[in-house]
C-alpha cells in the first residue's frame, strides 16, 4: 500500500479527492460583522457549534473611524449573544500569533484570512477561506475540502549569520514563483528543520500563501514540544509518501535576500539593491513581529540613532509580546534610537491605519506582500526583507546587508515580472462582451478591488463592491461590464489577500465565467461560494485574439474560442449545485 502526506492522513483521502470535514478552529476577525450578516441570510440563528470559533479585533485595532468602532462593538454583541469563549479584543494580538495559543498537531484549522497557513507551524492543518464559507461554517459546522496535492521541501544545513527565516521563504518564492505551490501542500522535512524555532517556522509558513500554497506544515519534533510543554502525537507522512514535486534547499548556502517591487516573487539578492534609499521601515505584522524578531532588532539599534530622514514603526505582534519586549528593555532600545512602537495590530501592513507612507517613498518591511498600493500609496514602493536588514536599512537610511558586507550575491532564480501591468480606460480590451487580460499574470486582489484598503468599503454588499472593482486598474471596468460578460485572464487569477469583495462584485453583475491559465486557491473558494465559474484552461486563453467570438457550455465541459474547441472537466455535483443555486447563501437557505 503506497504511504500517505499529511494532508492524505489529515482528510484520510487521497489527493484529489473532494471531502468534507468539521474543522477544529474557525479563525475571524474585524471582518466577523459582516460574517454575522450574511449567516443570517443564510437563516442562521445559532452558530452550530461556539466552541469552534476563534474571533480577534486586529485589522484595524484600534480603530480610526466610527463606522469600524460600530463594527467592533457589533462583534462583541455577536460574541456575547453567541456564547463564543475565544475572543480577543482590541489590542490582545494579531490574529495568526493568537492562534498559537490555540493550535495543536494534528488539527484542521480555517480561516478568514489568507495567512491562516501560519498555524501549520504547529503540525496543523491550516488554510484560508473566504467570509461566506465562514458563515456557512456558522451554520452547517463544517466544509469541503479538496485533498491537495504535496511538494516536500527537504532543508539541511543551518541558516548562516545573517540570514533569517524570512530569508530562506523569499528565497523558495523566487525560485518557484507566487504561483509556484498552487492549491498545494507544502511540507517540511530535513535535517535543517531541528535547527528552527517554532517563531521562524511560524514566518515560514506564513509566507506559503504568497506561493498560492493551500497549506504548509512542520513535523512534530522535541523543538515543537518544548515549546508547547506538552507530548502530542501529531500527524506526519509516511517515509514513501508520493509527493507531486520534491526540493531540496541547503540553508548554509543561502545569502540575504529582498522582495523588490511590486511582487513577491521579484526576488533579488540584497546586495543587488543595495544602496537603495529607504524613507520608512516596519518592523512587526503576522509574519515577523515576536520577540526574536524585536530582539534582533534592538540588536542593531542599541545606543544608535536613527537619521531624521527615515520614519521606522515597530508592532509587536501580541500584547504578551510586547509585555516581554517592555520587560527584557527591548521597547526602551528602539524608542531611544527613534522608533515609533505602535499598537498590537496588522496596521500599515494592509494599509489601514497608522504608518501609510508618502508618495514616492520606499519603504523595506518585514511584512508578507508588496504589490503596489498595499501599504495605501500606490505612489510608494515597498521591499521586504527580514527584521535584521530592516533595522540595519532603517539605520543607514539605504538598504543595507545585516552582515555588514557588500557583497556580489546574485540571485541564482529570475522570474518574468507581470504582476504590475496597468490597464489604461484607453485601452480597448473589451469586445464582443469579453475582457481580455490574458497577458496580465498574478492579477491580485488589491488590484481587484481596493475600496477595503481606501476604506470606501468595509461591507460585502455588491451594490458598494460594484463601483470599485478593478479601479486603478482598469478604470472603465464596472461602469462598461455587462451580464454573461467573460473575463479571460492569466496565471495566478486572484492572488493577494482571502477578501471575497472581487468575486461578489463580479458574480453580481453576472459575469458568466472567468478563463484563466490558473486561479490562485483561496480566489478559487471564493469564486465558488458566489456562484462564479472559475475555468483553467491556459490553452484556450492561449488561443485568444481580441474579438474572437467565445461561448462556454457547462453540461459539455467545453470552450469554444473562433470555432475552436477546448475541453475543461466539469466540477463535482455539490460543487455545481451551488452554481445552480447562485451562491452558497441560497444553497445553504435550501438546504437548512
Amino acid at each position: 500500500m503506497q504511504g500517505r502526506t499529511f494532508v492524505e492522513k489529515i482528510f484520510d483521502a487521497p489527493a484529489g479527492s473532494i471531502v468534507f470535514k468539521k474543522p477544529d478552529l474557525i479563525l475571524t476577525h474585524d471582518n466577523t460583522a459582516s460574517i454575522d450578516a450574511t449567516f443570517k441570510k443564510m437563516n442562521g440563528e445559532r452558530v452550530a457549534d461556539p466552541d469552534q470559533l476563534l474571533i480577534v479585533l486586529d485589522h484595524n485595532a484600534p480603530p480610526t473611524s466610527s463606522k469600524l468602532a460600530n463594527q467592533y462593538q457589533q462583534v462583541r454583541d455577536i460574541v456575547k449573544e453567541q456564547g463564543i469563549s475565544k475572543f480577543y479584543d482590541i489590542g490582545r494580538g494579531i490574529c495568526h500569533q493568537i492562534m498559537s495559543y490555540h493550535a495543536r498537531p494534528g488539527m484542521v484549522v480555517v480561516g478568514s484570512d489568507s495567512h491562516t497557513c501560519t498555524a501549520g507551524a504547529f503540525n496543523a492543518f491550516a488554510a484560508g477561506i473566504d467570509r461566506t464559507e465562514s458563515a456557512g461554517l456558522w451554520r452547517q459546522g463544517e466544509t469541503w475540502f479538496r485533498v491537495p496535492e504535496t511538494l516536500k521541501i527537504t532543508l539541511t544545513g543551518k541558516l548562516p549569520a545573517g540570514v533569517y527565516a524570512k530569508d530562506l521563504s523569499l528565497w523558495i518564492i523566487g525560485m518557484i514563483g507566487s504561483s509556484g505551490a498552487d492549491y498545494m501542500s507544502i511540507e517540511y522535512h530535513g535535517d535543517g528543520v531541528k535547527t528552527l524555532s517554532v517563531s521562524q517556522r511560524m514566518t515560514i509558513a506564513n509566507l506559503a500563501s504568497e506561493m498560492g500554497a493551500k497549506n504548509a506544515v512542520f513535523h512534530c519534533d522535541e523543538v515543537l514540544k518544548e515549546f508547547l510543554g506538552e507530548e502530542p502525537k501529531g500527524v506526519w507522512a509516511d517515509a514513501d509518501a508520493r509527493y507531486a514535486q520534491e526540493i531540496e534547499i541547503n540553508m548554509s548556502k543561502l545569502f540575504p535576500v529582498v522582495a523588490a517591487p511590486h511582487h513577491v516573487d521579484n526576488v533579488k539578492a540584497l546586495s543587488e539593491v543595495q544602496g537603495t534609499r529607504i524613507d520608512q521601515a516596519l518592523i512587526g505584522t503576522c509574519t515577523n513581529g515576536r520577540m526574536e524578531d524585536l530582539r534582533e532588532a534592538a540588536a542593531v539599534l542599541k545606543g544608535k540613532q536613527l537619521p531624521a530622514t527615515v520614519q521606522m514603526l515597530v508592532i509587536p505582534a501580541s500584547r504578551e509580546i510586547y509585555l516581554e519586549a517592555l520587560k527584557e528593555g527591548v521597547i526602551e532600545i528602539l524608542i531611544e534610537a527613534g522608533a515609533q512602537v505602535l499598537s498590537t495590530s496588522c496596521g500599515p501592513c494592509l494599509g489601514t491605519g497608522q504608518g501609510i507612507p508618502a508618495d514616492g517613498y520606499n519603504v523595506i518591511s518585514t511584512a508578507n506582500r508588496n504589490f503596489k498600493g498595499r501599504m495605501g500609496n500606490k505612489e510608494s514602493s515597498i521591499y521586504l526583507a527580514s527584521p535584521a536588514a530592516v533595522a540595519w536599512s532603517a539605520l543607514k537610511g539605504e538598504i543595507t546587508d545585516p552582515r555588514g558586507i557588500r557583497a556580489n550575491d546574485v540571485f541564482p532564480y529570475q522570474r518574468q515580472q507581470s504582476a504590475t501591468v496597468e490597464v489604461a480606460a484607453t485601452d480597448d480590451r473589451y469586445t464582443d462582451s469579453i475582457w481580455n487580460y490574458a497577458d496580465v499574470d498574478n492579477l491580485n486582489t488589491d488590484q481587484m478591488f481596493a475600496g477595503i484598503l481606501t476604506y470606501t468599503v468595509l461591507s460585502s454588499e455588491a451594490e458598494k463592491i460594484i463601483p470599485h472593482l478593478f479601479k486603478g486598474f482598469d478604470d472603465s471596468f464596472s461602469e462598461r461590464a455587462q451580464q454573461n460578460d467573460i473575463i479571460i485572464a492569466g496565471a495566478n487569477f486572484g492572488c493577494g489577500s482571502s477578501r471575497e469583495h472581487p468575486a461578489v462584485g463580479l458574480a453580481h453583475i453576472g459575469i458568466k465565467a472567468v478563463i484563466c491559465k490558473s486561479v490562485n486557491r483561496i480566489f478559487y473558494r471564493s469564486a465558488v461560494n458566489q456562484g462564479l465559474p472559475i475555468i483553467i484552461l491556459p490553452e484556450a486563453v492561449h488561443a485568444y485574439r481580441q474579438g474572437d467570438e467565445t461561448n462556454i457550455d457547462f453540461e459539455k465541459g467545453t470552450v469554444t474560442i473562433a470555432g475552436r474547441e477546448f475541453h475543461f472537466a466539469p466540477l463535482p455535483d455539490k460543487l455545481m449545485k451551488i452554481f445552480d443555486a447562485k451562491g452558497l447563501v441560497n444553497y445553504i437557505k435550501e438546504m437548512v
